[in-house]
């Protein structure tokens, strides 16, 4: 039992960090769903289907979502505010009737007969990816990314290629998200369309809005505490949506910041 919600605390944290990429860019998807999906199954056919190892299965559905991730947000990164936000939620709506409706991956009645996965490898997958994000705050990358999320007109008219810049962040948020997915898949073993659903996404947004938009730590924070406070009082589980929308109301108004900003964590490390 507590291995398990440490397995799906590790998931939620893998999700939370692919959509701060994202944000970092000064975008905004609630399509992580779809790109855990791509991930799950185009990795749970390469073990069940053609006998891969889950490492190379994986790190091809990975590409691969990065791939579709490329495809569908060259035109989508081009729009601004509510019409991405639209994009990508479209782009959701039309991964789950893909599924639905492809026989050779289960449709409707899923996908089984993956195995591999473990709380080891998600603990590996976060360690990874947490190093990676850490070792990209540290690059010119970076400061594209705050560049162009704090305004694109003037980082457009400095040189930086705020097009790029923006597919840059959402490709890699595709690949952390489909690995996740993978890691998903191959645990619990069988998987069916509506569990990557638009409530997925729209949960994740939340993790990462309740930790902190403006670094990884606020991300990993906010999957953490959402992850396993229900598990704690499970009495309140069909009230979970009405709770999520309370706290992200109060959090608004009280914390906009959230959980974990640049200035607390900046206040902690004067007084150390």
């Amino acid at each position: 039992m507590i291995a398990d919600q440490l397995f799906f605390t590790g998931i939620n944290v893998l999700l939370a960090w692919s959509v701060y990429l994202v944000l970092m860019t000064g975008s905004l998807s609630f399509a992580q769903g779809t790109f855990m999906a791509i991930g799950c199954y185009a990795a749970g056919v390469l073990t069940v289907n053609f006998g891969w190892p889950l490492l190379p299965a994986t790190l091809t559905g990975a590409l691969l979502s990065s791939v579709v991730a490329a495809l569908v947000g060259w035109p989508a990164l081009r729009l601004r505010g509510v019409y991405l936000i639209l994009v990508t939620i479209g782009i959701t709506f039309c991964g789950r009737v893909l599924l639905e409706n492809v026989e050779y991956i289960g449709g409707v009645a899923g996908f089984g007969g993956m195995v591999g996965a473990s709380l080891t490898s998600v603990f590996i997958a976060v360690g990874l990816v947490g190093v990676a994000l850490f070792w990209l705050s540290r690059t010119p990358l970076q400061r594209s990314f705050d560049a162009v999320r704090e305004d694109d007109r003037v980082s457009a008219s400095l040189g930086i290629n705020v097009p790029v810049v923006r597919l840059i962040g959402f490709c890699g948020g595709a690949f952390i998200a489909a690995v996740a997915g993978s890691l998903f898949g191959h645990y619990m073993s069988f998987v069916r369309p509506e569990s990557f659903d638009i409530l997925l996404s729209v949960y994740v947004v939340l993790y990462v809005v309740l930790g902190g938009v403006n670094n990884m730590w606020g991300a990993l924070l906010g999957a953490t505490v959402m992850t396993l406070l229900p598990e704690y009082f499970r009495m309140l589980a069909q009230w979970r949506p009405s709770v999520f929308g309370l706290a992200i109301l109060l959090m608004l108004l009280f914390k906009p910041q959230g959980l974990l900003s640049f200035r607390t964590l900046s206040s902690r490390w004067k007084k150390t």
